[in-house]
C-alpha cells in the first residue's frame, strides 16, 4: 500500500500553508449497528469506531479512522481503515468541502478503493457527491459470480449522491433528515446490493446520544449463484439491507 505516503504529501501540504494553527483532534463512538449509506457493514451487530483528524485555520485537513466490520458470518473482513484528505472553506453563506477518501480492508478480501467527494452546503442544507476513484477488486471476478457482463469498476462508474438537512429545536435536540442514491457496479460486488439503491434516514441527536431510523428501497439478498471463493457458503441475505434499521450511538470527541 502507498498509504504513508499519501498521509506525509497531505500532511506537509497543510504545513505549507503559512502561519496558520493547526488542530489536533480524536474521536471514538460505539454503536449498535454501524451503517454506510443506509447497509450494515456489521451484520446488525455492534460496532467500536474512532479516528484522528488533522486540520488548519487555512482549511486543509487529514485524518484516519478505524471500525469492525463483517458482511457475512465467517467473511474475510474484520476491520475497515480509512485515511483520507481535503480542503474545506466558506464563501459568504456558502460552505465547501473536497477531498480524497481511501479505505482498506483486511488483505484477503481483496477490495480497498477510493473515491472522491465534494460537498456544498447553505445553512443547515448540505449536498454531497462521492465518486470511485479505482479499486482493486476485480471485474472478471464479479462477472463471473455475478453472471453478468461488460462489469466496469473504473473511475466515476460508482457514486453517491446525497442531500441532508440539520436543524437544532429550541430544547437542544438535533435533527437531521438524509436521502441518498448509490449506483454502479462495484456496489453489487461490495456490498452485494443491487447497482442502484436509494436510502432514506432521519436522526435525533442530544448531547452525544445519536438515534437514527434508516431504510432502503432494496428488495431481500438472494445469495444463490455467488461463487467467489470467499463468498462460498455465507448466507449474505443475513444482512437485511432491505428492511427497516434502528441505530442508538454515543460519540466523544477529544482535543490532543
Amino acid at each position: 500500500m502507498k498509504r504513508s505516503g499519501i498521509w506525509i504529501t497531505a500532511l506537509a501540504l497543510s504545513m505549507g500553508s503559512g502561519t496558520a494553527m493547526a488542530q489536533l483532534t480524536a474521536n471514538a463512538s460505539v454503536t449498535n449497528n454501524y451503517l454506510w449509506r443506509g447497509l450494515t457493514q456489521s451484520l446488525n451487530q455492534a460496532a467500536v469506531q474512532g479516528g484522528m483528524d488533522w486540520s488548519s485555520d487555512s482549511g486543509f485537513y487529514v485524518g484516519t479512522w478505524v471500525s469492525n466490520v463483517e458482511y457475512a458470518p465467517g467473511d474475510p473482513y474484520s476491520y475497515e481503515h480509512d485515511i483520507y484528505f481535503g480542503y474545506s472553506g466558506e464563501s459568504g453563506d456558502i460552505t465547501y468541502d473536497i477531498g480524497w477518501l481511501y479505505y482498506n480492508y483486511d488483505a484477503l478480501a481483496d477490495i480497498d478503493f477510493h473515491e472522491i467527494y465534494g460537498t456544498i452546503g447553505y445553512g443547515g442544507f448540505s449536498a454531497t457527491a462521492y465518486l470511485l476513484g479505482g479499486t482493486e477488486a476485480n471485474e472478471a471476478a464479479y462477472e463471473s459470480d455475478f453472471a453478468v457482463t461488460g462489469a466496469d469498476f473504473g473511475f466515476g462508474e460508482a457514486y453517491y449522491l446525497s442531500l441532508d438537512y440539520e436543524f437544532e429545536t429550541e430544547s437542544g435536540l438535533v435533527i437531521g433528515l438524509h436521502a441518498g442514491h448509490h449506483d454502479g457496479d462495484f456496489m453489487t460486488w461490495f456490498n452485494f446490493a443491487i447497482d442502484s439503491y436509494t436510502d432514506y434516514a432521519i436522526s435525533f441527536g442530544v448531547d452525544n446520544f445519536t438515534f437514527t431510523i434508516s431504510d432502503t428501497d432494496l428488495d431481500s439478498v438472494d445469495p444463490s449463484g455467488l461463487s467467489a471463493p470467499f463468498m462460498s457458503g455465507l448466507d449474505i441475505s443475513t444482512n437485511d439491507n432491505g428492511e427497516p434499521k434502528f441505530v442508538l450511538s454515543y460519540s466523544v470527541d477529544f482535543e490532543l
